[in-house]
This record gives C-alpha cells, structure tokens and sequence, in this order.
C-alpha cells in the first residue's frame, strides 16, 4: 500500500495548499503519471500558489483602496496656488521700479517692521532705492541699536547709523514667539527668495523660456491678500486664521497685516489692500536680491558675446576648410 507524506508545499502554503496540492496529487497518481517526488512537489506547489493568488489580490486591492482614500483625505497646501502678478522685474529686462520699492519700504516700516526683522539689509542700501544720504541718515535715526561695551563693559543702546543693519523687534526668538501666539515670525531679509510653490508639470517647462522668477513675490501677495473666512469642513484652531495660500497649513498664527487707508502715500498711489501687498512684496524681492538688474544685463551680454562668439567660430571654420584643397583620387594603372 502507498502511503503519501505531506510535502513541504502543504506546510508553506496551509489549509489552501494542502487542498489544492492534495487534490492534484492524487489525480496524477490515479492517472500513473510523473510519479517522481520532485515533480510531484513542484506541481503541489503551483497547485497552492493558484489557490492563494485571489486572496493575495483582494489584500492588495483592500490595501490600495485604503491607501486612496487616505491620500484623498489629506488635504494638500497650500489649498489654493498663489496668484501670478504683474511685476516690473520680471522677464530678462525686467528692472525695479524704485517708486514702488519706497511705498514698499514704507509699508514694511510703518506696519511689518512691528514684528519681522529684516537682520540682512543694511540702512546704507536704501541709497538704491534714491534716497540721498542725508535721507538714508535720517531714517536710520529712527531706530535704536545695541551697541558696546563701553567703558563701563555694559551694552547700551544708541541711534542707529547707516552701516547698520534693520534691527529685530524682539531681543530674541523665545521673545518673538511668546507675543505672537507661539509662531515667531520669520526674518523678512531673504523671505522672497526663500517662499514659493512649485508650480508643477508642465508649467516649469515654460517658465524656463520664459525666466518665471517671481514665485517668492507672488506667494507673499497672495497671501497677504487672501485671507478670508473658513468654508464649512475645515476647522481653524484658536488663535490661528484661514488663508487657502499657506503654504504650511490652511491657518497662521499672524492676523490679516494690512487694511485700507493703513499706510499713507505721498505720491497718490491707492491706499489699498492690494496696492500695499503689491508694494511691500515687491520690496522684499529687492531685499532677497538687490543685484537683480546688474545680474540680468550681465547675463544679456554673455549671451551676445556668445552668439557673435558661436558666428566667428563657424565663419573661421569655413574659412579654413575652403583653402583645403580636396585629396587627388588615385590613378589607376
């Protein structure tokens, strides 16, 4: 009498395997084919993994579809994508419009200025901007510094100069969070350089012919300009404020900045909103890169000398090549 032992295969493959390579096994033996051992183990073997593939499937199936509506469920920032400005310095000509870069400063002073600190810009660079020096001078003068030791070996403070740098309104970070809800505000030095959204596939394709760099500027317009109240489904902690352009969440901590008629202009332009938002983010962008238009009229003239470059090259490869006179073809005897 044969007696049949249980293969490895049953035990891999369980309850499932152990059917369906019972039942193949037996009808090969009843039909006396492939009566070998190790035949018989490979065919028991795909006999489980058939068995098995359907439940494998429905799991990753099950897996997938939960992995979905997770996904689905996360909500994705910033909510809406910041709005695309005009602004002067775009484009390879493009060039800072000075006027908008002192309504910038004045926003920045009269109302960003109470919390954000600008610790990279020096007060001599806003002759850039069309100051003169006695006007760089005065508006120094508005701030305090620490400065020392002195004699004494105490700090103290004095008027700022221009050589110095836009003093931080906090003496330190644990200060600036503390008086703002837990957040402390960001230095503004680089902050235009420094935010942005990645505008995806196939919009970067085109920004690369078209030298899309205000990415930095729009982001801080369209936030500063998109505050609104929250839509039903979405719950705004205390203390925090809905605005669909934040990059990190769908609230900040840092209440709407700017209102109308906040800021005062002395050349008549709109005492908006939107013209404030306009101006300060232009502003920044002259902070985060003040060597803009040097850098783009420099980068003007290399592609024109390498154009005129490219042209003598080919001309003088003609020219070389035409006095070479082509080799005689061999004479046949």
């Amino acid at each position: 009498m044969n007696t049949m032992r249980r293969f490895p295969a049953d035990r891999r493959f369980g309850r499932a395997g152990f059917l369906g390579a019972g039942f193949l096994r037996g009808r090969v033996l009843r039909a006396g084919f492939l009566r070998s051992q190790p035949v018989l183990a490979a065919l028991a073997m795909a006999a489980g993994i058939a068995c098995l593939a359907p439940v494998a499937s429905a799991q990753e199936n099950h897996a997938a579809a939960s992995g979905e509506a997770s996904q689905s469920e996360a909500p994705h920032f910033p909510i809406e994508h910041p709005k695309q400005a005009s602004w002067s310095f775009s484009g390879p000509f493009g060039h800072y419009d000075k006027g908008q870069l002192q309504r910038g400063l004045k926003v920045y002073a009269e109302v960003c200025s109470a919390c954000h600190s600008m610790k990279l810009v020096s007060f001599r660079t806003l002759g850039d901007l069309g100051y003169s020096p006695a006007q760089v001078k005065a508006f120094a003068g508005n701030y305090k510094v620490q400065d020392g030791p002195n004699d004494e070996g105490e700090m103290f403070e004095r008027a700022a100069i221009p050589s110095d740098y836009f003093p931080s309104p906090f003496p330190n970070p644990q200060a600036a969070a503390a008086a703002n809800n837990g957040a402390a505000p960001p230095d503004m030095s680089l902050l235009a350089k420094a935010r942005g959204v990645e505008r995806g596939f196939p919009q970067f394709i085109f920004d690369i012919f078209t030298q899309y760099q205000e990415g930095g500027p729009d982001y801080i317009y369209s936030l500063l300009t998109g505050y609104r109240d929250a839509p039903k489904g979405i719950t705004v902690p205390e203390g925090g404020h809905y605005n669909p352009y934040f990059v990190a969440a769908a609230s900040l901590a840092m209440p709407p900045p700017l209102s109308a008629d906040q800021v005062t202009y002395d050349d008549g332009s709109p005492q908006t909103v939107d013209q404030y938002s306009r101006d300060v983010s232009a502003f920044l962008m002259w902070a985060a890169e003040p060597h803009l238009e040097e850098r783009k009229r420099t980068g003007f003239m290399v592609l024109v000398f390498l154009l005129i470059f490219t042209g003598l090259i080919y001309l003088t490869k003609k020219s070389v090549y035409a006095r070479k006179e082509p080799d005689a073809a061999p004479q046949r005897g």
